[in-house]
């Protein structure tokens, strides 16, 4: 709050290979992981470790440059902290770098995630503030209908290859 002047209407995590599009941004300011007290530092290979504010499109946007993980060592707790703390932005767009099971996926497919199987242990064990919603939330629709059809949509009317699938 004392970087920006806005609320950030997009939260825009990057995984690996797609750090550096936050540097197209309008960027209006910056904050690495390593300047917050407590705050989790990502140890992942071309993982920048900073926040970046600024605006897509003239839409205001936060996003992660990098992130951590479980495997680091990290606890559930500080994986799912820097999602909690963009909770204020309307829509949270994730990014990663990932094998696949499917043989007919080449390397560099771009794959919509319709659904999950969660195999780490569960991000809601532990304390839940109330201000980060109820204690188990609707699991329904975690991949909005809505926006993936937007996600398909673009990605027709810019001639990519788009597949889908289970994370």
């Amino acid at each position: 709050k004392e970087k920006i002047d806005f609320t950030p209407k997009i939260a825009l995590i990057l995984g690996s290979g797609l750090g550096d599009y936050a540097e197209q941004a309008d960027i209006k300011a910056v904050l690495d992981y390593k300047d917050i007290e407590g705050f989790p530092v990502s140890t992942a290979p071309g993982h920048k470790g900073r926040f970046v504010f600024g605006y897509v499109g003239g839409v205001p946007v936060v996003i992660m440059q990098g992130r951590v993980h479980y495997y680091e060592g990290y606890s559930m707790e500080d994986v799912v902290l820097p999602t909690r703390l963009m909770k204020s932005a309307e829509v949270l767009f994730l990014t990663n770098a990932a094998g696949g099971v499917n043989w007919q996926f080449e390397c560099g497919d771009f794959m919509l995630i319709n659904d999950q199987i969660c195999m780490a242990p569960s991000p809601l064990i532990g304390e839940n503030p109330d201000e980060l919603g109820p204690r188990f939330p609707d699991m329904s629709e975690i991949y909005s209908k809505e926006l993936r059809e937007v996600i398909r949509h673009t990605a027709r009317d810019l001639d990519i290859r788009l597949r889908e699938g289970v994370y």
